[in-house]
């Protein structure tokens, strides 16, 4: 048998070999046909809605108990579809005005919905498209007196190979027979991705043609580290496979006792290391993997994946939900950040010829009065919540000083107002991101008008080196290590520190290995980053004397080009492992 080698994107890191369990997981079909009694067909939908809620109550009940409550919100997420009035509204026209069907009619709904988030240009809204499909399944499933589970059954350890994967069918299995997935649809924050990382399941999704590249019962390696597949290995390549599994599994036994400690150099210099996170169910893994506060909650999880603006108390519920659960430690929001790349279907923005450079961020909010209604309402929902625990609130695409300007004076209406209601507040902290090279080269300007800075450095590497970080014909230009970049970032904690404020960074630079140290010397104050990056954030912390890293840096801050400081930064990490 010939050994097949497969790319796509590490999921979940580990390594796990085994026989391969290839699931089907093809639709039903569900020819549309003109129904004689619209009411019946109503009345199977609701049956199946019923059903539905019930089996979902008990996978969320078992998951939590199994796994964790973090990822159990993933199903009440879904029985919040089930209770969606639009979705309602769409099934019952399309059985009462189109005469179809139930089970038809749902899937006529699911496809409409799902469409919608797929044209988001983001990959955390692509993957709810999932969700809504899911539940869709499970429906007409329901609909049709189906049910199918079949990892519920397994009997034999395997790793299970699938075109993608439902969260249903995930938190449904048998997790003591499956080591590992590979699938060929997902991204890295879609709910399979979620859950194989809760699990600590190597996980590799996004292959492409993984399903019609094997057959059931073949042997299979699965490299979530390296975000490779290989298919029937050769001998040599299994042993050499087995040994990086060795070599993982002990670094990953000694990042575990490192995650709860705090991220303090030998010589006692401490720096934080936060979370960036985009919704609350994600709050729960963040603290399990040691998190010190949530560096970046991203507050377009509540904006986009519906037809109508939040109302204050669906914020205000969110954000003191969050405060609650990471209390004492902080929770800084970033007020929406939206713009012509990706517009919710309610604000009516008129597209753009490059809206990379338009509408976006505290630019729509400060655009007109709707988007100042807009902030008005996240202000007020974040002083308010801000009672509940230690919330402060950043700005987006900061540009220009009198932008800074016009949002504190925002902000200071809203306190007015809300004192004027008599309703309890919080005074809250304000930052904002530096992510144009205009606010990182008037950072000294910037910095006396608020209380901290948080470098977004995956928009300031892009607009520093005109280079879109999507576009791999140059992708060569888009380094965080690049000289410009570093220049700019010492800059900005310079002229923070100068003025007595605290800079951290969200972006992905802050993750990076190669790029911690560098930052450390630089003077950073906090890294934010995804949650499972923490732990190695953490021990390279905390295995690197403060002055070892100032001295990094100045060497760094010498060199010509990125890829000088990369071979520089590999040193510093190789240094670390002897």
């Amino acid at each position: 048998m010939t050994m097949i080698t497969l790319k796509g994107l590490a999921a979940s890191p580990g390594i796990a070999n085994g026989r391969v369990y290839l699931l089907e997981t093809s639709q039903l079909a569900t020819p549309a046909r003109e129904v004689a009694n619209p009411e019946e067909e109503l009345r199977r939908f609701k049956r199946a809605l019923h059903a539905t809620r019930t089996q979902l109550e008990v996978i969320r009940a078992k998951t939590e108990r199994e796994v964790g409550a973090s990822e159990a919100a993933i199903f009440e997420a879904h029985l919040l579809i089930l209770e969606d009035p639009n979705f309602l509204k769409e099934v019952r026209l399309n059985v009462l005005e189109k005469g179809l069907n139930a089970e038809t009619s749902v899937q006529q709904a699911v496809s409409k919905f799902s469409a919608t988030l797929e044209a988001i240009p983001d990959p955390y809204f692509k993957a709810r498209s999932a969700d809504i499909q899911d539940i869709g399944k499970r429906i007409v499933n329901n609909i049709l007196g189906r049910s199918l589970d079949p990892l519920a059954k397994l009997e034999s350890q395997v790793i299970v190979v699938a075109r993608d994967l439902t969260p249903s069918d995930t938190a449904g299995m048998n997790r003591k027979m499956v080591l590992g997935f590979a699938t060929d649809l997902g991204g890295l924050t879609s709910h399979t991705a979620i859950l194989a990382r809760s699990l600590n399941i190597p996980a590799v999704v996004g292959l492409g043609q993984v399903t019609t590249s094997v057959r059931n019962s073949e042997e299979i390696i699965v490299d979530g580290i390296k975000g490779v597949v290989v298919i029937n290995p050769n001998p040599a390549t299994s042993e050499q496979f087995e040994r990086e599994k060795q070599e993982h599994n002990a670094v990953r036994a000694k990042l575990n006792e490192v995650r709860f400690l705090a991220a303090e150099t030998p010589d006692g210099r401490r720096v934080e290391v936060s979370a960036n996170i985009g919704a609350i169910d994600e709050v729960e893994i963040a603290l399990s993997n040691g998190a010190e506060g949530i560096g970046l909650l991203r507050s377009e999880f509540l904006y986009l994946d519906r037809d109508t603006l939040p109302s204050e108390e669906e914020l205000l519920r969110a954000y003191g939900t969050i405060a609650e659960k990471m209390k004492p430690r902080p929770v800084i929001v970033r007020t929406l950040d939206v713009g012509g790349d990706k517009p919710p279907r309610y604000l009516k923005m008129p597209p753009e010829t490059n809206p990379f450079l338009g509408l976006r961020g505290i630019r729509v909010s400060l655009g007109d009065e709707v988007g100042r209604e807009l902030l008005k309402a996240q202000l007020r929902a974040v002083l308010r919540a801000g009672k509940r625990g230690r919330l402060k609130v950043m700005f987006p695409m900061i540009s220009d000083v009198g932008e800074v300007r016009e949002v504190q004076k925002v902000l200071n209406e809203v306190r007015s107002e809300l004192a004027a209601q008599g309703l309890p507040y919080q005074q809250v902290e304000v930052g904002i991101m530096i992510e144009t090279p205009s606010a990182a080269v008037t950072a000294d300007i910037l910095a006396k008008e608020v209380n901290f800075f948080s470098i977004g450095t995956n928009d300031l590497i892009q607009y520093s080196m005109a280079a879109d970080r999507t576009n791999a014909r140059v992708s060569y230009l888009y380094d965080p290590l690049h000289p410009s970049i570093l220049r700019l970032i010492r800059n900005i904690i310079d002229s923070g520190h100068r003025n007595g404020i605290s800079v951290g960074m969200c972006g992905e630079m802050a993750g990076d290995p190669f790029c911690v140290q560098i930052l450390l010397g630089l003077g950073l104050d906090e890294f934010s980053v995804g949650p499972f990056a923490i732990p190695r954030v953490k021990q390279i912390i905390r295995s690197t004397p403060s002055q070892e890293a100032i001295s990094l840096a100045e060497e760094a801050l010498k060199l010509e080009t990125a890829s000088e400081t990369r071979l520089l930064a590999q040193g510093g990490l190789e240094k670390l492992a002897e």
